[in-house]
């Protein structure tokens, strides 16, 4: 069964254009991210149409809020039938023990993972909310805490996943967004990296958006950054 790496980001803000660009794509190669903005307009039923064609679906709608009404929302994002949910790690530990109870009242629970800190904000974001300036001490703090809360993984900025790779093990997924194919405009991630690199420092999933939604030709440009994958993985040491 084919497991794609590459999760698209569907950031758009009409059913109809994102559904128009998954009918350019193909599920045995990707896997497909609805945000808030897409899953406020579309909700459950433009879900259930995108796993009809085939596509496995990350919702990505970051609940945070009091355990027992983040449970109920991951219990219903886990019946929906979705491959991956996520949660802020920074609802802390009873909120994410309770998430994980919420996705395993189904026979085959999504993905649980948690969001570390958002790859939009720098040092000078975190330090005037109060929080250590330095996003990778947090980062690694809130993917331990997920860890031993029961989640499968967390998002995370490519630029953390080798630390946290040496600190939770190969079996802990990392999601990582800010990916951008060298040559691409950042736009508004502040931690970016490559597709190369993002593969060369362990990340599970790679989370793209515009340089492929935004291509000529999606399908094209979602092949060009599968080659560059793959010949990162091809020169890499073997153990």
């Amino acid at each position: 069964m084919a497991d794609p790496r590459i999760l698209i980001a569907l950031d758009y803000s009409e059913p109809k254009e994102a559904e128009a660009l998954v009918a350019r794509l193909d599920p045995t190669r990707c896997r497909l991210k609805v945000g808030k903005e897409l899953f406020t307009r579309g909700g459950p039923a433009l879900v259930e149409r995108l796993q009809s064609r085939g596509y496995e679906i990350f919702l990505d709608l970051k609940f945070h809020d009091i355990p027992n009404t983040v449970a109920g929302a991951c219990y219903a994002a886990a019946e929906l039938g979705v491959w991956m949910v996520n949660v802020h790690a920074l609802g802390g530990r009873r909120m994410m023990e309770a998430a994980r109870d919420g996705v395993d009242r189904v026979s085959r629970p999504p993905l649980l993972i948690g969001v570390t800190i958002l790859t939009s904000m720098g040092p000078e974001d975190l330090a005037e909310v109060g929080l250590d300036p330095a996003p990778g001490l947090l980062v690694e703090r809130l993917a331990t805490l997920a860890s031993r809360s029961g989640l499968d993984g967390v998002v995370c900025s490519p630029r953390e996943t080798e630390m946290l790779r040496g600190v939770l093990g190969g079996g802990f997924k990392l999601v990582t967004p800010g990916i951008r194919p060298a040559g691409s405009t950042a736009g508004d991630q502040v931690r970016i990296t490559t597709p190369a690199d993002a593969v060369r420092m362990g990340s599970d999933f790679l989370v793209i958006g515009r340089p492929i939604t935004a291509a000529p030709d999606p399908l094209a440009a979602l092949a060009a950054i599968e080659q560059e994958m793959a010949q990162t993985a091809n020169t890499q040491p073997q153990p």
